[in-house]
């Protein structure tokens, strides 16, 4: 079976808090991240601004090694509600950007929109193959949080950081405080329009969409992904037909659950790369072993299918990295 890779985007106003993201040099720099990485992606040069997305510190996004490694693969860009537009062709779902959690997230109605939009657009998709949803939006471990513990899981202090030192304190405040207002029981719409985001919600109708029309889904990413299959699972879904793949850098974060977190929400079939940047001759890939990124772009898939198909994945990864940033120093 040949696989679509779907990457959904979008951004809230909870990266712009300091701190809590380093998906691109400053908080401001976050709202063109997801654009950025799709651009890319796509056409192999950013197209909005002429700068590849990458942390603080100068570590590239992890759409590089996606791009390396999935030449073959066709792509879909699903705007689910980005304050920056992509210049590139996208299916749109009618989302909006989401605001800061501690004073609510999205429109209810708009919720509700991404969640129409969202099946509509899987159930178009599911006959064309296993269809694998990637995600791109800056400080969205925290919105996963505030949406797994308002969904009634212990998601406290659980979902990983695209930062070496995961900022759960600053984090957790930010969930409680958001979280405050809730009266559960509380379902899917109303655990992304308060205290979610509009990716999350997409990837979980998307995923619901496929699997209605007898569709093969998997979820390409890390604890971010354990939100999209428990908001997959509020809107009726069964987690079982999920299956998820990640980073070894993620299933291997101490400073979070990923493992635990699938377990907790139903899915069963996790697989994960083996792949290491430990003796890249590119300093911006070493740093991933020092516990930048992680995940994000559909990262772990792309790692895993090109590992599973014997692929030189160091290789195809530091071409790439010389191809766009000009030197591996």
């Amino acid at each position: 079976m040949s696989d679509l890779l779907v990457v959904v985007v979008g951004t809230s106003d909870v990266s712009l808090i300091p701190g809590i993201s380093i998906a691109g040099p400053s908080p401001e720099a976050t709202h063109y991240t997801p654009v950025l990485d799709v651009e890319y992606l796509l056409t192999g040069r950013p197209v909005t601004l002429d700068v590849v997305p990458a942390t603080p510190e100068g570590v590239p996004t992890p759409a590089l090694v996606t791009r390396a490694l999935t030449s073959d693969v066709p792509k879909l860009v699903v705007d689910a509600g980005s304050r920056v537009q992509p210049q590139v062709p996208r299916v749109v779902l009618g989302g909006v950007p989401g605001g800061d959690i501690r004073r609510g997230a999205l429109s209810r109605e708009a919720a509700e929109r991404i969640v129409k939009n969202g099946v509509l657009l899987g159930r178009q998709l599911s006959g064309l193959g296993r269809v694998v949803l990637g995600e791109s939006i800056p400080g969205g471990t925290t919105t996963a949080m505030a949406m797994l513990v308002a969904l009634g899981y212990d998601g406290w202090g659980r979902t990983s950081s695209a930062a070496p030192s995961n900022p759960k304190g600053l984090k957790t405040a930010v969930v409680k405080e958001a979280v405050s207002r809730l009266k559960p029981p509380v379902d899917a719409v109303t655990a992304a329009s308060e205290v979610g985001d509009p990716v999350h919600l997409a990837l979980a109708a998307i995923a619901l969409g496929v699997v209605a029309a007898g569709g093969e889904v998997m979820l390409a990413g890390g604890t971010q992904m354990a939100a999209a299959a428990a908001l997959f699972k509020a809107l009726g879904g069964d987690p079982g037909r999920l299956a998820v793949v990640t980073t070894r850098w993620i299933v291997e974060d101490r400073s979070a659950d990923f493992l635990g977190l699938m377990r907790e929400v139903g899915v069963g079939r996790v697989h994960y790369s083996k792949s290491s940047f430990s003796n890249s001759r590119c300093r911006g890939l070493r740093a991933y072993e020092e516990g930048y990124v992680k995940e994000g772009v559909a990262m772990g898939y792309a790692l895993w299918r090109a590992e599973a198909a014997g692929v030189d994945v160091l290789r195809r990864v530091e071409e790439e990295y010389v191809r766009v940033v000009g030197s591996c120093g």
